[in-house]
């Protein structure tokens, strides 16, 4: 997904897919098999889709034929959508996968009119107010899966004196131009309404997960950083105090997330 003219690589993305899988909320996923438990091919969409790791999550917990739409702005993941598509369903049928290079904050519901189930994946938080409403708006009336948003809270152990301050200007930086962040989870739930249903999705990062760790903590405090330059003095000493940690698996990570079901 290209969120605000910022293009997320596929090196990141294949990184993070098992943390992501290992993440998402199972028992929500189990509701949708449940709901959509009914015959008949299912179409689903995928927005902000990218590489196609949602629906390599998601397709083989799913009853039926399926058909996927990937939704995203990048041809270059597109492509890869196309090329490492889901396997089979759970009861072994097919899945097929077609990609629209398309701005998923201007589908109109015309669009996803033929959706049997919406879905996204670290989406949301990188999405301005204006942009989650239209986009909910194209939704409204089709069950929606929305997973990995995050919520603000990151906790890192051993602990150390720098982590609050870093985790805080990060969190700031997640609102630049207008951006919803940690916020975005309240902003869906209040999209959404009464009967979404929110479960906790947090990566939980530890010596298995040494690489994607040191990309994610790069990252974390290069963007504090960038936020509040005043950071910048400690943060060298300190990066290099984790990155000796993660590389030594013994850094564990907690980066919290959400996921969002309606049934509608």
């Amino acid at each position: 997904m290209i969120a605000q003219g910022a293009r997320v690589s596929p090196e990141w993305l294949l990184l993070r897919e098992p943390a992501d899988a290992a993440a998402r909320s199972a028992e929500l996923a189990d509701r949708v098999g449940r709901h959509l438990a009914t015959g008949g091919r299912l179409v689903i969409h995928d927005l902000g889709g990218g590489s196609g790791a949602m629906g390599r999550w998601l397709a083989p917990r799913l009853p039926g034929p399926q058909h996927w739409v990937v939704h995203d702005r990048d041809a270059e993941l597109l492509e890869l959508a196309l090329v490492d598509a889901p396997g089979p369903a759970a009861d072994g049928t097919a899945v097929t996968v077609e990609t629209r290079r398309s701005d998923v904050t201007r589908l109109a519901p015309e669009d996803l009119a033929d959706a049997s189930l919406i879905v996204a994946s670290g989406l949301l938080d990188l999405l301005t107010a204006d942009e989650l409403v239209a986009m909910l708006a194209a939704c409204r009336g089709r069950p929606t899966l929305l997973t990995l948003t995050v919520v603000g809270r990151v906790t890192l152990s051993p602990a150390d004196p720098l982590d609050v301050r870093i985790g805080a200007a990060f969190n700031l930086h997640q609102r630049r131009r207008g951006l919803l962040g940690p916020h975005a989870v309240a902003a869906g739930v209040g999209q959404l309404g009464a009967e979404v249903l929110v479960r906790p999705s947090p990566w939980r990062l530890d010596a298995a997960d040494a690489e994607l760790a040191a990309e994610w903590f790069d990252g974390w405090v290069a963007a504090a950083c960038e936020q509040e330059p005043g950071l910048a003095a400690e943060a060298g000493a300190y990066r290099e105090r984790r990155l000796r940690q993660a590389a030594a698996g013994e850094l564990v990570v907690t980066v919290g997330h959400a996921d969002l079901l309606v049934l509608s």
